[in-house]
């Protein structure tokens, strides 16, 4: 459990609460239930995870039924600085024996509920069990919400690029050949801490053919000369908002003769799908702008995954950039552009941006050289 991050105050915070019961009312559905997750610290600032013992925030329909907060007696000790009073949530406080679930669902109108993601199975089907029957995706409803950032959200996740950037400027201290992947990613990841960041969420060095697989992590292998190394780091502030950034090295000159040609379309794809970002343009075809260079390179089959994800308190949120996404984009949408390029049990290779639309296109929260870096 947490408190209120930098990034939320009590006003932020009940205008979201507001937006939600409205969205749920016109969902069509009685309320929604948040479990612990970045949907709830999105609305009231609390981190943590869900475990057996249930805490939610139930959010009625109703404009006339306060929300309440339903927590083991256990954990309020360490929510003391949650002002639930000013944001007019009422604390209902349980100990073991008693059954949580029908807490959480009493003085509730009977009709469709809808659930946070991270709300588990244990606790879904008990609430089933409760009452709750007609249960129903609360994603479609808190999207809405957190795809488009407010300009304190922007703040945070500028400061979090320009931490990120300062990472990849120092990678020259730590990647080069004799050096195994996982002592580099054990410098990166302090300094990924070191920079401002309040963890390292995930740091992946994939050296020559590792880098073919774009989730590889780290490994025992040793750099050598003339590698094409990919590195993709990120993690969020203490404010809970992200970086995700990827950069392409060579460990010397890359030794392979096919790497400069089809780096060189790699960095014509990014560059087209950030130009194609603006005001009303689709996820997909933002997705397609990327994709059509590199199958005019002959390079098509080579790009296997989408061409990018939403970003804000998770690393992987709305909007999706990728083929069949017919969602406009509008200001405040932030998102990654990464097309890949990748050479099964040979090489790969990756360049990343965290962008965001404009009310004219497009602004990038990563400044650092996209030309493939020998080191």
């Amino acid at each position: 459990m947490g408190v209120l991050s930098s990034a939320l105050d009590v006003p932020t915070a009940r205008d979201r609460m507001g937006r939600l019961r409205a969205l749920t009312r016109a969902a069509g559905v009685s309320a929604v239930v948040v479990s612990p997750g970045s949907d709830l610290r999105y609305l009231i600032g609390i981190g943590g995870a869900s475990f057996e013992r249930l805490t939610a925030l139930v959010v009625p329909a109703d404009p006339a039924v306060p929300p309440h907060f339903v927590v083991p007696k256990l954990e309020l000790a360490g929510l003391g600085q949650v002002p639930f009073d000013d944001l007019g949530i009422d604390v209902r406080p349980w100990v073991d024996g008693q059954n949580a679930h029908v807490l959480a669902l009493a003085g509730l109108e009977r009709g469709p509920i809808a659930f946070s993601d991270t709300t588990t199975a244990l606790h879904l089907f008990q609430l089933r069990d409760a009452g709750a029957t007609d249960q129903r995706p609360a994603w479609p409803i808190v999207r809405e919400l957190r795809m488009r950032k407010t300009p304190e959200e922007l703040a945070e996740l500028r400061a979090a690029g320009a931490a990120i950037d300062r990472v990849h400027a120092r990678m020259a201290e730590w990647l080069r050949p004799g050096r195994t992947e996982r002592e580099i990613g054990a410098d990166i990841a302090a300094s990924i801490v070191e920079e401002g960041h309040a963890a390292a969420e995930f740091v992946i060095v994939g050296s020559g053919p590792n880098g073919s697989s774009p989730h590889h992590g780290v490994s025992d292998r040793v750099v050598e000369p003339g590698d094409v190394v990919v590195v993709d780091i990120g993690g969020p502030l203490p404010s809970g908002y992200c970086s995700d950034s990827t950069r392409t090295y060579a460990a010397g000159q890359a030794s392979l003769p096919d790497v400069p040609s089809a780096y060189a379309a790699l960095r014509a794809s990014q560059e087209a799908a950030v130009a194609a970002v603006r005001p009303g343009v689709t996820c997909q075809e933002v997705d397609r702008a990327a994709r059509l260079v590199l199958v005019e390179a002959g390079l098509g089959d080579h790009f296997i995954h989408r061409t990018g994800h939403g970003i804000g308190l998770d690393v992987h949120e709305e909007p999706y950039i990728v083929e069949g996404n017919d969602l406009r984009l509008e200001p405040g949408m932030t998102f990654s552009v990464e097309p890949c390029i990748v050479f099964p049990g040979r090489w790969g290779a990756r360049i990343e941006d965290i962008v965001v639309v404009t009310e004219d296109g497009v602004e990038s929260f990563n400044q650092r050289p996209r030309d493939l870096t020998v080191l």
